[in-house]
């Protein structure tokens, strides 16, 4: 993790809109860290700071596999993948 590239939960939903087409507002990223459902997070005080390392690996494993047809059941890894 670069300490550098860490992102408040605005820049942090912007992320996952600009590189993978994934609508979540803050306030959703949020929800999710309190149900422990969302990307890993650290914080410095109160405020929460995302790695994009680590919201890449949260959408990748909520990634179902492949499918050719609506009618697959997918077969997403993560536990939260209803979230994302």
């Amino acid at each position: 993790m670069d300490p550098r590239k860490l992102l408040r939960r605005q820049a942090a939903s912007q992320y996952l809109f600009d590189v993978y087409g994934l609508s979540r507002s803050p306030s959703t990223l949020a929800k999710l860290a309190v149900i422990g459902m969302g990307p890993a997070f650290r914080r410095i005080g109160r405020i929460p700071f995302y790695a994009p390392t680590d919201l890449d690996e949260w959408v990748t494993a909520a990634l179902s596999a492949p499918m050719r047809s609506s009618s697959e059941t997918p077969s997403a890894t993560h536990h939260g993948a209803a979230h994302v």
